[in-house]
């Protein structure tokens, strides 16, 4: 499906939870006059996910950020991906693996909008392709940031999306995408706390089949 038709398959999936916080990154600073990381001892801002979406054939990412998970979050983003193929045809998306995905209502919905979902098996995230896009995410409007609040947090992130959009074969958002796919990679049949040896998983291949027309 995604060699045969990349313009009708779409992947999805939650980035975070994000916190408002000082986060580490690397930075020019002046000499002898390093940026140092404060400290937060009380965050009373809570959480927030963002929910992304991404269109393999077209190259394009977008989402919404969100104080919660759930199915009726998850249900609005796979409809906001059918709005883009409005023509009526098939579409396969991949959701990931997490159970917010996969409620009685988007299956129904799916069913009745010619929506394939393929999920992602547990602990193969990196059959996802929307994860690679998460990498350059969170260098661009995280890493060596302080925001003061969500809403500061939530508008530089769609920033980013904006700019990621227009510029999306640049070269730096090429090499965070490449350096996330390698770190996604090495995880891959790794279960936490256990060998790795012991945890391959050969069988964890995400095979589908393209919907009949």
């Amino acid at each position: 499906m995604l060699e045969r038709f990349p313009d009708r398959v779409f992947a999805f999936d939650e980035f975070g939870p994000l916190e408002i916080r000082p986060t580490a990154g690397s930075c020019w600073a002046k000499q002898g006059n390093p940026d140092r990381l404060p400290a937060t001892y009380h965050r009373t801002h809570g959480v927030t996910y963002f929910h992304g979406c991404y269109s393999v054939g077209d190259d394009r990412l977008w989402g919404v950020n969100r104080r919660r998970k759930g199915t009726a979050i998850s249900l609005a983003a796979l409809k906001s991906i059918r709005a883009a193929r409005p023509d009526g045809g098939p579409d396969l998306h991949r959701p990931g693996q997490p159970l917010a995905h996969t409620g009685a209502d988007i299956r129904r919905w799916a069913k009745k909008n010619k929506v394939e979902l393929c999920f992602t098996p547990t602990y193969a995230s990196w059959a996802n392709p929307i994860e690679a896009h998460f990498g350059p995410l969170r260098q661009f409007t995280l890493a060596n940031s302080h925001h003061r609040s969500h809403p500061a947090q939530t508008r530089a992130l769609y920033r980013y999306l904006r700019w990621r959009n227009a510029n999306a074969r640049h070269p730096d958002i090429l090499a965070a995408q490449r350096r996330e796919r390698a770190r996604i990679r090495s995880e891959k049949g790794i279960r936490w706390g256990a060998d790795a040896r012991s945890t391959a998983r050969p069988d964890s291949t995400l095979c589908t089949s393209p919907p009949t027309h």
